[in-house]
């Protein structure tokens, strides 16, 4: 086959580059690339553009996609490889922060690829520094650096993230990249973790994916996906599933979920004393909140200048001290 009809990627000889390929795309002369990668698998592939005399006489060819299709379209280039799998793929010539870029996309990556919108910085439900707890075992957790709230880790007694309120756990969200859900709907572990969720006040389950992707998996049948979802949502109808666009949508809408739910919570109480009800069923059947760690609490006893030991337990008096100082934050 003739090199024209293939893209070529081969290892860049400049040690000292960070981007460690070398792509050639047969448009017109030939374009020439310095990329992070072999192909736009998980994340879009920035693509620096150089002269094509860096292409070298002799590459270290690293792998050669025979092409079924390749034309320029506006300010993309369309590329079909001739194969079975990750076929299409698009190589994209925009502007960001002022200057000329080119990414190399998938299908895939330009799903999960930041939304052209731009989020509100307002803090949610006019909650001040909500605290959200994030469970201890989570891993890669969400940071909500974006959001107006600071994250406490904890071992929650189910779900990823919540918040507490007068002492008691009242809201908590389960969250679940799209192959996560399949494997925990094939296991049976989604039903127990919904079983869980629908003894708190308040709780959902937020996947960082569209509920299309479902139809695209390919180790399960996306029709019994499908149809577990739907039988757990009638099953625990007071647990919603939602599906956001991508992790950074997910993690927007657990920010605004918890804020709600701790802002319904914070004037439940107050609104039955007024019409003359007692405490709300709700509320008070709610777990406790999970203590703090003794790391956490030696942390703000140094911060707020007491004495404590660099090991082992604190004095009954510390926790004392950091439990009253706690109370106005939750009541």
């Amino acid at each position: 086959m003739d090199s024209m009809d293939e893209l070529l990627l081969a290892r860049n000889p400049d040690a000292a580059s960070t981007l460690p390929y070398l792509l050639l795309v047969p448009l017109g002369d030939g374009l020439v690339f310095r990329v992070k990668d072999t192909w736009p698998r998980t994340t879009a592939v920035y693509c620096h553009p150089v002269a094509r005399s860096e292409w070298p006489q002799e590459p270290e060819l690293v792998e050669r996609i025979a092409l079924r299709a390749l034309a320029r379209r506006g300010a993309a280039i369309d590329v079909v490889a001739d194969r079975g799998r990750e076929q299409r793929s698009q190589i994209v010539f925009t502007r960001a922060r002022g200057r000329d870029v080119v990414f190399w996309q998938s299908p895939r990556t330009r799903k999960q690829a930041r939304p052209d919108v731009r989020l509100p910085t307002a803090r949610a439900a006019g909650v001040a520094g909500l605290e959200i707890l994030a469970d201890a075992h989570e891993r890669y957790p969400y940071r909500f650096s974006a959001q107006q709230a600071t994250v406490v880790k904890r071992a929650l007694p189910c779900g990823d993230y919540g918040v507490a309120h007068g002492g008691t756990l009242v809201a908590s969200v389960e969250r679940k990249s799209m192959p996560d859900l399949a494997s925990s709907v094939t296991s049976g572990r989604l039903r127990f973790a919904l079983g869980e969720l629908a003894a708190l006040p308040r709780a959902a389950v937020i996947v960082e994916d569209r509920y299309a992707a479902i139809f695209a998996l390919t180790q399960v049948r996306p029709a019994v996906i499908a149809d577990a979802v739907a039988e757990l949502q009638v099953r625990w109808p007071n647990v919603p599933i939602v599906f956001a666009e991508n992790r950074r949508m997910a993690e927007e809408w657990t920010y605004r979920f918890l804020a709600a739910a701790y802002a319904w919570a914070d004037s439940e109480a107050p609104a039955l004393a007024a019409i003359g009800l007692g405490p709300s069923p709700e509320t008070a059947t709610g777990p406790a909140a999970p203590e703090a760690t003794t790391a956490e609490v030696r942390a703000w006893a140094r911060a707020n200048g007491l004495q404590v030991p660099d090991r082992g337990r604190l004095r009954p008096e510390v926790h004392a001290v950091y439990a009253r100082s706690r109370a106005p934050l939750e009541e």
